[in-house]
């Protein structure tokens, strides 16, 4: 959704036609700075929570409320899109996806028809200096996206990209991804990371699905992240691998957790951290989300 403030900047511009798609680019990039979005991690934790209504949901639904104005766009980073190298997503109008299996034909109705922004992912591409970011084409909207993002604007109208997780790349690339990316939250864009902090699906308790209870390493490597994330010590995070046992059973693969690095790097150093939606469920998993604005 553009602000009025480039409908004034194209209208009253002559775009003749030899005029590049890159100086429109370039146009954009010199508009004064939006208000600063903040950066939050979502636990989004089963695919139903798109549909249901329970206490989850309405976290995401009050965090929403904590968003100063109506964002530029949305960058989310999802724990469901891995690629070799670092791609984003750059088409017009994402496809929402339904990566999953098993679930009611309700939830597979279910679109999130939010558009898309071609030109923050060229902005994106261009800002990062570390790594060579892709441009892709193919993905769309994985549910580790819009089956939250939906709660937060469910009107659909802010646009909304994807970040790829390499998976290829050690933890402290994408920690150094998410400070190259936090300079886009002075021009509008809110960061999300999508994933669980604790996601142990190997060892969860089926019997007691719905309910809010943790296993003894569970709720230890819960506690111990919270306590990093108060304290700021980021390092300790990007070194989850080397925690401990406690740590090694929520995060036996990395791909929920990493998306908890990229907003740790895109935080602003005064910034402190916000919980929402802490508890665990079904004994391996947790929900804990955090907000810094």
């Amino acid at each position: 959704m553009k602000s009025s403030c480039f409908t004034e900047i194209y209208i009253s511009v002559p775009i003749s036609s030899a005029m590049e798609l890159k100086e429109l680019d370039q146009l954009t990039k010199d508009l004064p700075s939006s208000a600063r979005m903040p950066v939050m991690f979502i636990g989004h934790g089963s695919p139903m929570n798109a549909i249901e209504e329970n206490e989850f949901v309405k976290g995401f639904r009050e965090i929403g409320k904590q968003v100063p104005s109506l964002p530029r766009a949305i960058l989310c980073i999802s724990a469901h899109w891995e690629t070799r190298g670092t791609l984003v997503t750059a088409m017009d109008h994402p496809t929402t996806i339904h990566d999953f299996g098993g679930f009611p034909k309700e939830l597979y109705e279910v679109q999130y028809p939010a558009p898309g922004d071609p030109s923050l992912a060229r902005e994106t591409k261009e800002l990062v200096k570390t790594t060579e970011i892709g441009l892709d084409q193919k993905w769309g909207l994985d549910h580790g996206a819009w089956s939250v993002i939906k709660h937060l604007y469910p009107s659909a109208n802010v646009p909304v990209i994807e970040l790829s997780l390499d998976r290829t790349q050690a933890p402290s690339y994408h920690y150094a991804l998410g400070q190259e990316l936090r300079s886009l939250r002075d021009k509008g864009v809110l960061i999300i990371g999508s994933g669980n902090m604790v996601h142990n699906l190997g060892l969860v308790d089926w019997r007691r699905l719905n309910e809010s209870f943790a296993f003894d390493w569970a709720k230890e490597a819960t506690e111990k992240m919270k306590g990093f994330i108060q304290t700021g010590d980021d390092r300790s995070l990007v070194d989850f691998q080397h925690q401990g046992k406690a740590f090694n059973l929520a995060i036996p693969t990395p791909e929920h957790f990493l998306p908890l690095l990229y907003v740790l790097g895109a935080k602003k150093p005064a910034e402190t951290a916000k919980f929402y939606n802490d508890k665990p469920v079904a004994g391996s998993l947790s929900m804990t989300s955090v907000l810094y604005n």
